[in-house]
């Protein structure tokens, strides 16, 4: 039974393995499962001396249920009570047990006489709702493990999710694995088949003819699958909703075309690095899937011609990534945005596609009316003048993310963020290096009164003049993250706190080497009372002096990190001391002042703390470690 339930484990089955001593008694055994099982024993003679007693325990042995061939054993398996009886056989052997997964559901025999014997429990094999989830890694997924499954799962739910990662190297998933999955998991619902090169067109065409409940297929690295495989899940599987497919050499146009054909439902679709997927397959699956909402394409061999397809049938279309797309040009994504067909879509991702250029993004601000989420990554052609294009025209735009985008200025983004007259409520700039401090004027720019949440991370010419015009225009804010700008200092951040009169609740400073204490202590007094999440992790000026003023000002603060800061224990004191503070996470990694000495102040903290980090805190032992653990046993310690 463990090695049917326990699938994760380390046990194996081996063929000859036996619960019962001898062949004798397993044919007692299974005499008394029931009438159901027509068996014949012949009668055993009465010796007629003590020698022929002798001789015949000595050179007699009386045959078992093991003897009998696989077609006697399959019509004994197939009639048992129910799936308990049908788990112990499958321990058994391994001879057993793929037998035992060989059996359909609808081959196992169900009489009257039978049915009044099953309880209400047993009921359960014959509905299976498919809830259960099982996950095979590395050196455990075997074609042995994937029949325990089958066995085991059928009389408890059924098998409803079923992801495979990588192989065992000498006894690796093969189709004949997916094999026994098909007859004793017709609930599966999803299949997840990660860099498992042995299996093949066989196995999946196993799957489409017993697992047509099929929703959700994601192949990543199958070698071995060909558009054949992917025919037979889109003729065995028309419910399938969801298709993800990433370094899948062998499967192309062909199969795609298949599924859209056969699989009304089909809603998302994910392609990556799949070398003969092209036009006709792309323009196909978009033309025929009408309820497509989800396409993600990414390092596939498609030109402007998909693109256009795409804006023409891809009306349903919600959520859009594109990447990597090498051969789509400029007039590709101007198309895409001019001929105004993807009305419907809210979200688009576009990496590193050459055909992202001024004219096509500020097309696509134009056409796509509901675009409320837009996230360019290492477009490198698009400057100050398209974003302020785009910023224009995107009427719905709420988030906008613009990561090592290197042709963006300061000035650009400024403009763009006066410019916005909707109701963008998200900003991000991550390592754009072309953002440099200018001396400019904003007096006469409109602010963006809509925007809550700033995060400039990782950008280094970002710095304090910058941030003192982002105030101004930004008045509104309540999510500040400044990640990595370690060129500001306190002096340049002071004037956006001042500014910011809605209050903060989450602020992010983490990598600001140069704050010190005086921003901290301008932080808690104009936002201690709506301030929740605090992150002064490497800013190393920060000291005891900062906690006094969180102590005495914060009083919503629940989260705070001041890893690898100048804390020492009498700062932890003072948190500790703190009556009207309850923070329920704390950092402390990499401060190396505090030391054992903290210990009853960590207890009181611990009353309300449900995390605790005290990563490289060299100056705490071992053991005033364990005994912190032993004390605050409801609480998530890292040590």
């Amino acid at each position: 039974m463990p090695a049917l339930v326990n699938y994760s484990g380390d046990d194996e089955l081996y063929p000859g393995g036996s619960f019962c001593s001898s062949p004798m008694e397993l044919g007692r055994l299974y005499s008394t499962i029931g009438s159901n099982l027509d068996l014949y024993y012949p009668p055993n003679k009465r010796p007629r001396s003590i020698l022929e007693a002798i001789e015949g325990e000595q050179h007699y042995q009386e045959p078992g249920i093991e003897v009998l061939p696989d077609e006697c054993l399959f019509e004994i398996f197939r009639r048992l009570p129910g799936g308990k009886e049908r788990s112990l056989c499958a321990c058994v052997s391994k001879r057993w047990l793929m037998l035992m997964s060989s059996i359909c559901r609808d081959e196992i025999e169900r009489t009257t006489s039978f049915a009044a014997t099953v309880s209400s429990d047993e009921n359960q094999d014959i509905e299976c709702d498919g809830y259960l989830t099982r996950c095979l890694d590395g050196k455990k997924a075997t074609d042995v493990r994937l029949a325990a499954i089958a066995v085991g799962t059928s009389s408890r739910g059924g098998l409803g999710k079923l992801s495979i990662r990588g192989s065992n190297s000498m006894r690796g998933v093969t189709d004949l694995g997916l094999y026994a999955v098909a007859h004793g998991c017709p609930s599966l619902r999803s299949l997840s088949l990660w860099d498992v090169s042995s299996i093949g067109d066989e196995g999946l065409s196993q799957i489409a003819k017993g697992c047509h409940m099929l929703e959700k297929l994601d192949l990543s690295h199958c070698s071995s699958i060909t558009n054949k495989g992917l025919i037979a899940i889109a003729e065995g599987c028309p419910n399938l909703t969801t298709l993800n497919m990433e370094s899948c050499p062998n499967i192309g146009n062909e199969g795609l075309q298949a599924l859209a054909k056969l699989c009304p439902k089909l809603q998302s679709i994910s392609i990556k690095d799949c070398p003969l997927v092209g036009d006709h397959g792309v323009s196909n699956l978009l033309s025929l899937a009408s309820n497509l909402s989800r396409v993600k394409l990414q390092a596939l061999n498609i030109t402007d011609f998909s693109l256009a397809v795409i804006c023409h049938y891809g009306r349903a279309i919600t959520n859009l990534v594109l990447s990597g797309l090498k051969n789509v040009t400029e007039r590709g994504f101007w198309v895409m945005g001019a001929a105004q067909g993807l009305q419907k879509l809210v979200s688009l991702t576009v990496t590193s596609c050459r055909g992202v250029t001024d004219k096509s993004i500020e097309a696509i601000g134009k056409g796509c009316i509901n675009l409320k989420q837009m996230y360019l990554r290492r477009c490198c052609f698009v400057t100050d003048s398209g974003l302020v294009a785009f910023a224009k025209a995107a009427v719905s735009l709420e988030s906008l993310q613009l990561e090592e985008c290197n042709r963006f200025t300061q000035s650009g983004i400024i403009v763009a963020l006066s410019n916005i007259k909707t109701k963008l409520r998200s900003l991000t700039l991550v390592k754009c290096s072309g953002v440099k401090d200018i001396d400019m004027e904003v007096s006469m720019l409109s602010p963006c009164e809509s925007l809550r949440s700033l995060a400039i991370q990782k950008c280094p010419g970002f710095g304090s003049s910058s941030l003192a015009m982002i105030g101004k225009l930004c008045p509104q804010l309540r999510h500040l993250n400044l990640t990595g700008l370690y060129g500001i200092t306190d002096a340049g951040l002071l004037p956006l706190l001042e500014n910011c009169e809605a209050g903060l609740v989450n602020v992010n400073l983490a990598g600001c080497w140069n704050l010190t204490d005086n921003i901290v202590s301008a932080l808690a007094r104009l936002h201690g009372g709506t301030l929740e999440v605090l992150n002064l992790d490497g800013c190393m000026k920060i000291t005891d002096a900062s906690l006094i003023t969180i102590a005495n000002n914060c009083l919503v603060l629940n989260d705070l990190d001041v890893s690898k800061c100048a804390i020492t224990d009498a700062g932890i004191a003072v948190l500790s001391r703190a009556s009207l503070l309850s923070l329920q996470v704390l950092s402390l990694s990499g401060c190396s002042d505090v030391s054992n000495k903290c210990l009853p102040f960590l207890t009181i903290l611990g009353q309300s703390l449900i995390g605790l980090n005290i990563q490289n805190c060299n100056s705490i032992s071992s053991s005033t470690m364990e005994l912190l653990v032993e004390k605050l046993w409801r609480c998530d310690i890292l040590i």
